[in-house]
């Protein structure tokens, strides 16, 4: 008896020393053997699925099918990630008033609950008036012509019910999430014209007092709760203020920078938001160019509208490694180019694709944040503010994250905040991109590291008919079956076993 059961363990031991060996020459070879890794799935798809929980699937050793391969690894990395989110806005905060309170309280955990939510983790705010602030007229924090001292400089309005610092307060009590802040206008006393809008530039003798305002924006907020960690100084000058860069590069360096910096702000100042990839890329170097301007700019935001192709991030990307990139506003509106046949706002599911498909070329070409315009607006697209003198015109119908029918008090979570919500609710700041090679005409893949050690892959199925692919990581496969119209994530963690 004790002969035979030695012989069964000197047949384990060969065994066990068998895969020791080729677990040997595969690491001496080049590869890092790994057993079978259990996957957690997720899937938001057309055929109904929400951020569904699938059955999980494995890793297995060997080598992927026949079938499309997307091969990821985790050793190259790139961007870190900041987060994703969309805007505050009065308009949103409208909209959620004529909602019952249980149910406004619904929307908010459904947006930024990490839990049970989407997360969102990095949101825009505005200083004043845009084509969205709608619970009242235009304005600015001071109206007094000529108040350089800046006496009646008040933020009331964004106090009220309605008003921006209300809308964060109450998203804060759901989730935590950094803030940025851009400009379209300054007050109307300190530009050149108000009823010529081509010339509608900032008076250089103001720029001191433009300074000012700045910091009291900032500071007041704080006064409230609230912290700003960008500010942003024009939003897309040339179209809302008519200012060039080579002055913005003035303002920025000489009056605004050197301020914050005597007052000890710890808010980030960035220069500008370009209105889209091309204006960016023509005209950030006549500031980042500026060794004066350059040490003060944390960061490269930049608007998606009117996608051609991505080389003009790319090549400003190359030109300033150590800048990060943001994308900080797109939307859907007729204005932006949207064809006047797509009925807006949309209520189809088909709509998240776009904006997926979207987010991930911009993550492929290194933004590490991804933020919307509109994240709650009403069955007509708005409502909007009306100020033709500012370029905020009538009809301004536009597409959110998330439409309230304020008559019928529905709420309808769109495509994109599902597609969003994949990315916001498993890639969280703190991760970074890793490389992932391989392509299809209908899938893409991309991948990130998160900090506490685990891989996600988001893995978009663009096509209405299922498809299959593996994924290959170190020496192990995994089969996808993807829904048609669909977006699922995958995470394992990055532990070799």
């Amino acid at each position: 008896m004790r002969a035979i059961v030695n012989n069964a363990r000197g047949k384990g031991s060969t065994r066990r020393m068998t895969l020791l060996l080729a677990a040997v020459c595969l690491a001496a070879a080049g590869f890092t053997p790994c057993r079978a890794q259990q996957v957690q799935v997720f899937a938001s798809s057309k055929a109904g699925d929400r951020l569904a929980r699938k059955p999980s699937l494995r890793f297995e050793p060997g080598k992927p099918a026949a079938s499309p391969t997307f091969r990821i690894d985790d050793s190259v990395t790139y961007q870190e990630i900041d987060g994703f989110g969309a805007s505050f806005l009065e308009a949103g905060l409208v909209c959620l008033h004529s909602l019952p309170p249980g149910k406004q309280e619904e929307v908010l955990r459904a947006l930024f609950d990490p839990g049970t939510g989407a997360g969102f983790t990095v949101m825009k705010t505005v200083m004043a008036a845009t084509d969205f602030m709608s619970a009242g007229p235009f304005y600015s924090y001071d109206d007094t012509p000529g108040d350089t001292e800046l006496k009646h400089f008040s933020i009331q309005r964004d106090l009220r019910p309605n008003g921006l610092i209300t809308f964060i307060k109450r998203a804060r009590k759901y989730g935590q999430f950094r803030l940025e802040a851009p400009m379209d206008y300054p007050p109307d006393w300190m530009l050149t014209t108000v009823e010529d809008r081509k010339h509608q530039d900032v008076n250089p003798r103001y720029y001191g007092a433009l300074a000012q305002y700045y910091l009291r924006y900032l500071q007041e907020y704080q006064k409230h709760g609230v912290f700003i960690d960008y500010l942003s100084l024009f939003n897309e000058p040339g179209i809302y203020t008519k200012i060039p860069y080579e002055s913005i590069r003035t303002l920025y360096k000489d009056h605004v920078a050197p301020l914050f910096q005597q007052a000890g702000v710890k808010t980030k100042l960035c220069f500008a938001e370009a209105e889209d990839r091309e204006s960016a890329a023509a005209n950030y170097p006549i500031v980042l160019d500026d060794p004066e301007a350059r040490k003060f700019v944390p960061l490269l935001p930049f608007h998606g509208y009117r996608w051609k192709s991505s080389e003009p991030m790319t090549s400003l990307h190359k030109r300033y490694p150590d800048l990060k990139i943001w994308q900080t506003e797109v939307c859907y509106s007729y204005g932006s180019g949207t064809p006047p046949s797509m009925p807006l706002p949309r209520y189809d599911f088909l709509d998240g694709d776009f904006w997926g498909n979207l987010l991930v070329t911009d993550l492929e070409e290194n933004s590490s944040a991804w933020i919307y315009w509109n994240m709650i607006s009403d069955q007509t697209g708005g409502p909007w503010l009306v100020s033709e003198e500012h370029e905020d015109y009538p009809a301004n119908i536009q597409h959110p994250v998330v439409i309230i029918d304020r008559k019928k008090q529905q709420v309808t979570y769109s495509g994109l905040y599902y597609y969003l919500a994949h990315f916001s609710k498993f890639v969280r700041p703190g991760s970074v991109r890793v490389d992932t090679q391989g392509s299809d005409e209908h899938v893409r893949v991309i991948a990130f590291k998160t900090p506490e050690g685990r891989l996600v892959a988001e893995v978009l199925n663009s096509q209405h008919v299922p498809a299959t692919v593996h994924l290959a990581w170190h020496d192990c496969d995994l089969r996808v079956d993807l829904q048609p119209l669909s977006i699922t994530t995958l995470q394992w963690s990055a532990e070799v076993k």
